[in-house]
């Protein structure tokens, strides 16, 4: 698998508080709507599974949940700590260690539901409209939240967070072990695959809003926006690490405040 999806256990979970509260709950409800028990639910780059822990409690139940992912050890750890359906009960899980970019409709059946969190902006066109085919084929509405969408806002403003914001966008946008990745296009990218086949689509921002509260989540983030800005631009190494010293001292006063936008995702057969 390609360096952007090797992520940590320790990322995943500390992100997991600010991805539930920016993740769309209108489209999750409707996403609720469109099912009926029993739900099998599919859900693509599972890791630690903090989207079944977040959407089951919105769907009716009883819940099978199918995990995919390529890194076992967070397949394991995901299936360790389910979540609970709308009823309260306890949803069965099952793993599948597998790239998401491989996927075919066959990966899909029985479906009622296709979930991914944080995963189309590491994909490519093609592999893109591949997870869309199978959503399609085998007739499963799809909801995919948390797609990067390469706008942030950092308050105080800096004349640094123009230059990072495209240096990062574009890095996102980078070839891959010869993947094109999608980055911040991912999820128009998406929407239109899914009205190209005739599919309804809803869409809803998603942003992270970083506050004094979150601290270790925007210190870790802040460090890895600026590494992978420096990593695709090494020129802007030494001025990098002023901007980066800079940032961190406002955080630890408590006057950092960002905005990472995300958008979400909800597709449905006509």
């Amino acid at each position: 698998m390609t360096d952007v999806i090797l992520v940590s256990a320790e990322w995943l979970t500390m992100r997991q508080e600010a991805d539930a509260r920016s993740r769309s709950r209108r489209l999750a409800r409707a996403a609720a709507r469109l099912v009926e028990g029993p739900v099998v639910v599919h859900d693509l780059g599972s890791g630690t599974g903090s989207m079944m822990r977040w959407l089951s409690p919105f769907l009716p139940g009883p819940q099978r949940w199918v995990l995919h992912d390529w890194n076992p050890q967070l397949l394991a750890r995901a299936a360790a700590v389910p979540g609970t359906d709308a009823q309260g009960n306890e949803v069965e899980v099952e793993t599948s260690v597998e790239h998401a970019e491989h996927l075919r409709p066959d990966d899909l059946a029985g479906a009622s539901l296709v979930t991914a969190s944080a995963l189309l902006d590491v994909l490519t066109r093609d592999e893109l409209d591949a997870v869309v085919d199978a959503c399609v084929a085998v007739g499963a509405p799809a909801f995919f939240s948390l797609s990067v969408t390469g706008r942030v806002r950092l308050e105080p403003a800096d004349p640094g967070d123009r230059i990072f914001q495209e240096a990062f966008n574009d890095h996102q946008r980078r070839l891959a072990d010869d993947r094109r990745l999608l980055g911040p296009d991912a999820a128009s990218a998406a929407a239109e695959s899914f009205r190209r086949a005739g599919w309804n689509v809803r869409a809803a921002g998603s942003a992270w809003r970083l506050g004094a509260d979150d601290r270790a989540l925007t210190s870790g983030w802040l460090e890895g926006w600026i590494a992978a800005g420096i990593e695709q631009r090494p020129a802007l190494l030494e001025w990098g690490d002023e901007y980066l010293l800079r940032r961190m001292r406002q955080l630890a006063r408590g006057e950092l405040r960002v905005i990472v936008h995300h958008a979400d995702l909800l597709a449905y057969p006509t």
